[in-house]
């Protein structure tokens, strides 16, 4: 689906910027007094633009980096009009320049809906900026699509601005490029298509009963939530399972209601999305939960938020990243937010987790189930699921050589292509027939020394 036209993108920027109270005259944005200028979001994105600014010399262009609250990163600009211009303006390094700080703007309405955006002279809510173009795009995590900021590329509103957007677009893509190869080999996060389905009844409705604690509270505290007719968003790291619990929540308080769980597309995709499940949210026997809400575009918030309250009966719960990430006009629906912890603060649900999530028949020797609690699981609950499904479609009897080497090495997060094949090898040698590390070594053709010294530097340990 195409994205909506900047007309009606711009009047929902101005919209919104009437309500957060923008200055309508001269921007007066806050200063933080300094910016993270060493995380690889900003490395890589300086890189980007110290290369589009060797091939644009003498042009009247301001390249910026913003990270996602609109603060400039950085800057850089040859005309020093431009500059001094720029700088009476507060668009300047260490500026919050977002929606609430600026009004409509092309980074503020870039990060708002999170899709390329271009503001021309008087389409800026701000009169005091009305001299200015400004073409922006969002830069996106390549591995779990969280927003991390903008390119924005400003110039004169008098001149031609036929290419910029297409710069700006290009820049933010060869960010995320970049930012993908100095990851070591992690893998680009696919495009989300967006997805509406119902969610089963519990197949093992006494699993909650055996996990933690802190599973346990936190399901409590939603289902005590739900059953006064609080509004209930659930937060956490992703995979964890929050629309998991919602849904165990939904199915103690509304047995007889059927569960529909709404995960958003891309944003060019969200106004159909939106579309397709919202007639559901005014039927009785319905409890919908739109989850990922911290990835929907400012106006589908506002849109979601605006039919709810249009429809006070709805059933509708949230999931986000964080409390901070909620999108205002939902986060001032929310009357209780509960926080689910990460699987790695959760051992003890592994196994159980482990034998829940395979097929009937499938068990894990002793080894295997010390490996799965003592793994830090960074892709929570879902990477569980990927990793004992594949181990239990070539086993029923799942052991340490059925699990994927990073199981068996502590060390995995920063590591070379060549380092992580060498790992691997290295582990399958030592979780196969119970090959010592003399052995391993001469299997690989390697010293017994060093051998050991890489089961050392990779962090290799066999569970038994």
């Amino acid at each position: 689906m195409a994205q909506a036209p900047a007309p009606a993108r711009i009047s929902a920027s101005w919209a919104r910027s009437e309500t957060y109270g923008a200055p309508t005259e001269a921007v007066r944005p806050a200063f933080t007094g300094g910016t993270d200028d060493d995380s690889l979001f900003a490395r890589c994105g300086s890189e980007v633009l110290a290369g589009l600014h060797e091939g644009l010399p003498g042009e009247p262009i301001s390249l910026m980096l913003t990270d996602a609250d609109g603060i400039v990163v950085s800057r850089r600009c040859d005309e020093q009009a431009l500059v001094h211009a720029l700088d009476r303006t507060y668009l300047a390094p260490g500026f919050a320049f977002g929606e609430r700080e600026a009004g409509t703007t092309g980074l503020g309405l870039a990060l708002a809906d999170r899709v390329p955006s271009l503001v021309r002279g008087d389409e800026h809510y701000c009169t005091g900026l009305w001299g200015y173009t400004c073409a922006a795009a969002p830069v996106l995590d390549p591995v779990d699509g969280d927003l991390l900021g903008s390119i924005n590329l400003t110039t004169w509103s008098r001149r031609s601005d036929r290419l910029l957007l297409a710069l700006a677009r290009s820049a933010a893509g060869q960010t995320q490029a970049l930012m993908l190869a100095h990851g070591r080999g992690a893998s680009a996060r696919p495009a989300p298509r967006g997805e509406v389905f119902r969610i089963a009844p519990q197949a093992s409705a006494g699993l909650a009963d055996g996990l933690s604690e802190s599973w346990r509270c936190a399901l409590a505290e939603a289902t005590a939530a739900l059953r006064d007719g609080a509004r209930v968003g659930v937060v956490g790291e992703p995979g964890t399972g929050k629309a998991a619990l919602l849904a165990t929540a939904l199915r103690s308080v509304r047995p007889r209601s059927r569960v529909l769980h709404a995960r958003p597309p891309a944003a060019a995709d969200a106004v159909s999305w939106l579309s397709l499940w919202s007639p559901e949210l005014g039927k009785p026997d319905t409890a919908v939960i739109a989850g990922r809400v911290h990835e929907l575009p400012a106006p589908v918030a506002t849109r979601l938020a605006a039919l709810v309250r249009s429809l006070p009966h709805a059933a509708l719960s949230l999931t986000a990243g964080t409390v901070d990430g909620v999108p205002e006009p939902l986060a001032r629906m929310l009357d209780v937010v509960v926080e689910v912890p990460p699987l790695r603060h959760r051992a003890q649900d592994v196994v159980p987790l482990a034998h829940h999530l395979v097929r009937d028949g499938v068990t894990f020797t002793d080894a295997a189930a010390r490996a799965l609690r003592t793994y830090p699981w960074p892709g929570n609950v879902e990477q569980l699921r990927r990793t004992v499904r594949d181990a239990a479609a070539r086993s029923s009897l799942v052991d340490v050589r059925n699990l994927p080497p990073e199981l068996l090495a502590t060390r995995s997060g920063s590591l070379t292509r060549i380092e992580a094949l060498e790992r691997d090898e290295l582990v399958r040698c030592l979780s196969e027939h119970g090959m010592s590390v003399t052995q391993a070594a001469g299997s690989l053709g390697i010293s017994r020394a060093t051998a050991y010294r890489r089961v050392q530097r990779y962090g290799i340990t066999l569970p038994g």
